[in-house]
């Protein structure tokens, strides 16, 4: 099958399209009808050196160029992938199964902002003058080296944008590991680059499972990890990383948390719910699915929500009507089924939804549980789809402590017109991502990340900087130096 913008090839190394059949065989299959659209190539141990191997030959060049340079090349990519919005959305529907009505306005989209962005700052990257009597020091803000990024399934564009833009702009270079379950996206990701004027070697990509991920991290010519993922898997890369004092960003799941105050607007907060639960069907690591909402409201709350999911538009994602699609894999599909059957059997009430619909691909209807309690299954552990669980409260304490009692701290978000609680709320969240009257915006200008188990450092705005870079520190002696002998 052909499509358009289709990869010609497994990897993109060195500035061109790279094939070895001698890796396994990654199937790459349609989630809207369980159909193989194609094939790459797991990375042979030959590939992961020819990345590596370009990443290091290409990385001093790139970072002798000046910011001004390498910004205008990601600024130039931005551009070219927001005049190919169309055929990016189309691609990244056809690799994770997200509907074209949301990934023609959020996936190229984000990763040309972050190119964009990372680009206009790259000029900007200096260090201070200190000044001592009359010695000084001066810093100098340098790049890690080689970066490996390693992305998940969800938002294949937007991740493989969100890791290379920051470490491009910082001039250090990068081999990106999508997830083997949506292997084309970074692909077109690589060509836009080096089309752009990006070296040969830049920023390379290469596919794989676990074990390619692995030889990755633990390579020596490796400087940087930056992995989003599970918090199991987040576990075993930052293991491997710091075993070689390598710099890392980890951004990982969550079981985040929603407040829906008494006085909250209802309609509002049931928008956040659906945004927080049911966009991407629900595989989006910030959700808020811990929906806590005051019970004087509870009933009125879920009667809309209801009302408002019986509206859904579910069918062929690449019908722009299309609101809802499929689960990314029959995998994935199969986790979230046993948590519904979880639910059931441990008491909550089902609202809504529940069960798989009868058409190809990988479709479960948005599901809604009400009457959940704390200690449930669905309230504890990461679902990562179509699953929003509803829980009761009455006092503002009890739910902060209810709240932040997880293991996770990724996002949180709280719903009233009370500005002063909303505040207080927000600055007791346990949760590095934080919204007020609204959920799950990600703008390049702010930074996203998790706290607890929910991640390691920053990704977006300034604070990326910090990550995919680092202080020298010179000291000049301006007069005679004593010593003691």
């Amino acid at each position: 099958m052909t499509y358009p913008t289709q990869p010609t090839a497994s990897h993109f190394i060195n500035g061109r399209y790279v094939e070895d059949r001698d890796g396994a065989p990654i199937d790459v299959i349609y989630p809207a009808t369980g159909e193989v659209i194609g094939q790459v190539h797991s990375a042979t141990p030959v590939i992961i050196d020819q990345a590596l191997d370009a990443a290091r030959s290409a990385q001093a060049a790139w970072a002798a160029m000046t910011g001004t340079e390498r910004g205008r090349i990601l600024r130039r990519a931005a551009d070219i992938m927001r005049e190919r919005n169309h055929d990016l959305s189309v691609l990244e529907t056809y690799d994770t199964g997200k509907p074209y009505q949301e990934t023609s306005v959020v996936d190229a989209t984000s990763g040309a902002d972050a190119l964009e962005y990372f680009g206009g700052m790259a000029a900007t990257l200096t260090g201070e003058h200190i000044q001592l009597g009359e010695d000084w020091v001066y810093t100098r803000r340098e790049p890690l080296g080689v970066c490996v990024g390693i992305g998940a399934w969800n938002y294949p564009t937007q991740i493989a944008s969100w890791k290379g833009a920051p470490a491009l702009a910082c001039g250090n270079t990068m081999v990106f590991k999508p997830s083997e379950t949506t292997p084309l996206c970074a692909l077109k990701v690589a060509e836009i680059l080096h089309e752009a004027g990006a070296p040969a070697g830049v920023y390379n990509v290469v596919q794989g499972l676990g074990d390619v991920g692995a030889a990755l991290v633990s390579d020596g010519r490796v400087d940087k990890v930056s992995l989003t993922g599970s918090v199991p898997t987040g576990r075993k890369v930052y293991a491997a990383a710091a075993a070689g004092i390598k710099h890392v960003t980890m951004e990982l799941g969550g079981k985040s948390p929603m407040i829906v105050f008494d006085d909250a607007d209802v309609e509002n907060a049931v928008s956040g719910a659906i945004l927080g639960n049911f966009y991407s069907s629900g595989q989006v690591c910030s959700n808020g699915t811990r929906v806590f909402v005051h019970k004087t409201i509870k009933e009125a709350f879920l009667s809309r929500l209801s009302e408002r999911l019986a509206t859904a538009v579910i069918g062929d994602p690449q019908d722009p009507d299309t609101s809802f699609g499929p689960m990314v894999s029959e995998r994935q599909m199969g986790i979230v089924m046993d948590y519904i059957a979880k639910g059931q059997d441990e008491g909550a009430r089902l609202v809504y939804g529940g069960k798989r619909l009868d058409k190809n691909g990988f479709y479960l209807e948005p599901t809604v549980f009400a009457d959940v309690t704390d200690d449930m299954t669905i309230a504890r552990e990461e679902i990562f789809g179509p699953v929003m669980a509803v829980l009761d409260f009455e006092d503002e304490d009890d739910v902060m402590a209810r709240a932040n009692d997880t293991e996770f701290g990724l996002a949180a978000g709280v719903f009233t017109r009370d500005l002063a609680r909303a505040h207080r709320v927000a600055a007791r969240f346990e949760a590095g991502t934080c919204y007020i009257n609204t959920y799950n915006d990600a703008p390049v200008e702010a930074p996203f990340g998790g706290s607890k188990q929910s991640g390691v450092g920053r990704e977006n705005s300034k604070a990326a900087i910090e990550h995919y870079s680092q202080l020298k520190s010179v000291y000049v002696r301006m007069g005679d130096l004593e010593a003691p002998f």
